[in-house]
Parts: C-alpha cells; structure tokens; sequence
C-alpha cells in the first residue's frame, strides 16, 4: 500500500476551506468545529500542498534585554506590574549576542529571534539593536527580532540593516484584549504589524491561548490574522504557561484536542505560512507535539528556555524528531 497515496473519502460541508482571503468568524468557526478527524486530514492536506511534511524549521531565541517592562499583559514574568521574583537587566552587549547567535547556528538553528522587554525601543538602544542584526545576519541565519511597539522609522532603519523578520504577536482576539492589557490596545498591535509590512520586513505574528479565552476568541484572532492585507509569514502558537505572581498564574489550561484544533485551523487559514509550535512544549507529551506536527506545525523553538521560561532541551527535541521522521528544515527551502 502507498503510504502517500490519499483515500478517496466524502467530508462533511464543514471540512470545506474557503477560499483564502474570504475568512468570516462563521466560516472559520465551521472548520474549527469539523470533525477532529475531518479537520486534521483537511489541514494535512494544505500542509501537504506547501511544505515538505517531514521538515520542521528550528529557531532560537534569546533574550536581549530582560525584566522591568511597563507593560502590564497578564501573562509576562517580564511586567514591572507583577511580583515575579524576575530581575530587570540591561541590555545585552553586542558581541555576547553575536557569540550565543553562532552557537546556535552550529546547533542547527536557521533563525534567530532576540526579544526586549520594551514597550517599544529607544533612540539611545537602536545603534545597538541595529549592530546585532548585521551580526547575526553575517552568520548566515534568518534575523528576528521582538522589541515591542515600532514606528515607521525604526522599522526602516531595522530593514536596512538585514532583519528579515519582526515579532509582534495580537495575543487573543480584539473582544478578549481587554482583559489581558491594558497599557496598549488592539489597534497598537495592528499599527506596529502595518509599520513592519510597509518597511519590508517580514511579520511574524501569533497569539497565546489558554489565558480565559473562549473558543470563539480563538477562532477570531485567526481570523484577524489571515485577513490581514498579506498573512504573516510565520505565525507563532503559543499555549500559556502559567508564571507565579502574574495575574493568568491560576488560568486553566487549554484542552490538547482544542489546541490541536488551534494549529489545524491556523494550517488551513494561512496555507504558505510556517505555523510555529511555540510556548508551552514543555506541558505537551511527545504525543500532543506529534498531533500539532499532523495538523500543519513546521517551526519550533530549540533550546532549554524561551526568554525567562523553560523549553524542552535540544536532546529530546532531536529523540522526538528521530521516532517521527523529522529532519531540521534548511534555510534554503524556507
């Protein structure tokens, strides 16, 4: 029997993706209740269409400047707002990042991806930030970067200087922001993604689910980032690690099947994006991550933390991708 070969089947209407493009919360909200069986056989098929199966993207991230933000999000150990126990530090000089960016390209990392606690930068930072990104481009590796709120300029000068990529999550839907910031809005989120497009920069822009949410957010943020003018190029999921002293400590985690669901959906909304398996791994048995891969997950982050909180470590990441057939993406086909 040819294990690639696909069995002619009939779906149910809700299987059926709309054309891209056309994205309602009724339309989504139809595939996202398919079926589970429907849903991923529908997600793996896109996937299919666009990337190599077997091929997942690896990135590190590395943060840059830690602790001490004004910002108040309900998730982040990094707020000033919230009793942590986490330090602020100051900004990382150049040539340590430069240093941790090739070891994590002889680990076989192709992005790397450094993130500031800011609201947004300052002038006094940017000469620096700038001189990190040609560093780490020099490498040889794909440049991302996450610094909170840019303006036009900024994002500008960042694109001439070879980033490749800005980070710059919505979170949740617009009905749920509310009730995780307050110090920024929705449509903040919204400016800084056009700044970045309108530089040149490809956006890289997700959510984190599992913070009070309903399912309907969920399917909504999608929503919001398919229909954007051009889809982000990656798209990071993140599921909610709980931080003592931050106001979501106690929030209930997600089910595995609705977050599976999650990724799915984000497969089939923005076909040619990579859908990165972010947050939250750690929490995630290897059978989980494994349903996430099915349903159209091609990018992770490796290493043993995610700016302040843990990360499988690079040993087990490489025993779950050798039981599954996986091999590290290369650049060249990204």
């Amino acid at each position: 029997m040819d294990i690639h070969a696909t069995t002619s089947t009939q779906t149910t209407p809700q299987a059926q993706s709309p054309d891209a493009g056309t994205w309602t919360l009724e339309k989504a909200r139809a595939l996202h209740d398919a079926p589970f069986n429907n849903l991923i056989f529908l997600a793996q098929t896109v996937h299919r269409q666009n990337f190599d199966p077997n091929k997942v993207q690896l990135s590190r991230l590395l943060s840059i400047k830690t602790g001490g933000c004004p910002e108040d999000c309900g998730y982040c150990s990094q707020s000033a707002h919230h009793e942590s126990g986490l330090k602020a530090s100051k900004l990382m000089e150049v040539r340590r990042v430069i240093a941790e960016a090739t070891k994590a390209r002889d680990a076989g990392a192709t992005r790397y991806c450094m993130g500031a606690a800011w609201r947004n930068p300052k002038a006094r930072d940017m000469d620096a930030v700038v001189a990190m990104v040609e560093g780490v481009k020099a490498l040889g590796m794909e440049t991302c970067m996450t610094l909170g709120m840019l303006d036009l300029e900024q994002a500008v000068r960042l694109k001439q200087a070879g980033l490749d990529y800005y980070n710059h999550n919505i979170d949740t839907s617009e009905r749920h922001y509310s009730e995780v910031i307050s110090t920024r809005s929705f449509a903040d989120r919204l400016e800084t993604l056009e700044h970045v497009r309108q530089s040149g920069i490809k956006v890289c822009c997700g959510g984190i689910v599992g913070m009070g949410e309903e399912a309907t957010d969920r399917i909504d943020m999608l929503v919001t980032l398919a229909n954007l003018p051009e889809p982000p190029e990656s798209v990071p999921i993140n599921m909610l690690i709980p931080i003592a002293g931050t106001p979501l400590a106690e929030a209930r985690p997600i089910e595995p099947i609705e977050f599976v669901r999650v990724i799915a959906l984000a497969r089939i909304m923005m076909p040619k994006s990579h859908v990165r398996l972010s947050a939250g791994r750690t929490a995630m048995t290897d059978e989980m991550q494994a349903l996430c891969f099915f349903a159209g997950a091609n990018s992770i982050f490796v290493g043993d933390t995610l700016l302040t909180a843990d990360n499988p470590g690079e040993d087990k990441d490489t025993m779950l991708f050798r039981r599954l057939g996986i091999e590290p993406m290369d650049l060249d086909t990204q």
